[in-house]
This record gives structure tokens, C-alpha cells and sequence, in this order.
């Protein structure tokens, strides 16, 4: 996968990424430019499949196929990119962290911190919503970075990179005499 397949696999990757962008930023619209209350802002999918937004077994799945695409594609990258893509993967470590917590809270319905519902560590500071804007932000920046470096290599990220995601070397010009 991080050789010849890393281009679309990378690919595949993103799609799934930028959905799940597109569902926090309409729901994010949905509250602070049409005003609906929050329990009704739930996305593109969770207006036709409500239970969608309420299932943490989703959340915490879509957590999951993070953390495991970050950590299995990291080796086609090489230098800056994968340093950029390792500060994603730690981070959505923690992200995955905090789904798994509130995944374990809806499943016994043993509450963290006096809660009357599923709540996260930061959770407890800044509310849902806002927290996963800031959790997808802080995730999908060094994301953006690293594929940013991954496509435009130095010659010697170039040299340690297996897959041609970044197209061919260039050819050194030769002087004709």
C-alpha cells in the first residue's frame, strides 16, 4: 500500500476525511448561520438517518478507521511529510482516546465527571460540537502539510520515498556542446 497503491490509497483516505469535514461544517452551519438548536443540527446523514449523530459506536468507528489509516500509510512518507503526518496520527491518538471514553460511558452508562450523558475529558471545558471542529482542525492540518511535502520532495525525501506519488525525478538539464 505504500508503494505503487500509496497515491490511491492516499486517496481513498481523503475522500473519507474531507466527508467527514463536510458533516462537521454543515452541522456547524446548521447551528451559528440558520440557528437551529443543537440536538437538531445533525449534518448531511443525520438528517436522514438521525440515530447517525447519537450513535457513539459511529463516532468512535470513524476514530478508529482514522488512526488506522494515519498509521498504516505513515511509512510511504518520508522526511518533513511524515514528520507532519506523525504529529496527525499522535494527535488523532488522543481524538481516538476520548471517542473510546465516551464509546465506554454509553455502553455502561457509568457517566465521567457527574454527567448526565457521555462526556470526554475536554468536553468538559469546551462543548461537543466545537471540540470535534477543533480535534478535526488539529488533525487535518499536519494532514494537509504532509501531503503538501509528500507531492513536492526534496532530492532527498525523494531518495527515501518507494511510492511515485510525487511523480517522476526530474532530469538533470545536459548542456549540448
Amino acid at each position: 500500500m505504500n508503494h505503487r497503491w500509496h497515491r490511491g490509497a492516499l486517496g481513498a483516505f481523503m475522500v473519507v476525511v474531507l466527508a467527514h469535514w463536510a458533516e462537521h461544517l454543515v452541522q456547524a452551519y446548521q447551528i451559528w448561520v440558520l440557528g437551529w438548536a443543537r440536538p437538531e443540527a445533525r449534518g448531511v446523514l443525520g438528517q436522514f438517518f438521525p440515530w447517525l449523530v447519537t450513535s457513539e459506536w459511529m463516532h468512535y468507528g470513524y476514530a478508529l478507521v482514522m488512526i488506522i489509516g494515519l498509521f498504516l500509510l505513515r511509512p510511504g512518507f518520508a522526511g518533513r511529510a511524515r514528520t507532519w503526518w506523525t504529529v496527525a496520527l499522535v494527535i488523532q491518538f488522543w481524538h481516538h482516546i476520548e471517542h473510546l471514553l465516551l464509546l465506554v460511558q454509553a455502553q455502561t452508562h457509568h457517566f465521567l465527571f457527574g454527567a448526565a450523558a457521555p462526556t470526554s475529558v475536554l468536553q468538559i471545558v469546551y462543548p461537543r460540537v466545537e471540540l470535534h471542529l477543533f480535534y478535526n482542525s488539529v488533525v487535518f492540518l499536519p494532514m494537509v502539510v504532509a501531503m503538501y511535502l509528500h507531492l513536492r520532495p526534496n532530492r532527498y525525501e525523494r531518495e527515501l520515498m518507494d511510492c511515485t506519488c510525487a511523480g517522476a525525478a526530474p532530469q538533470s538539464a545536459t548542456v549540448a556542446a
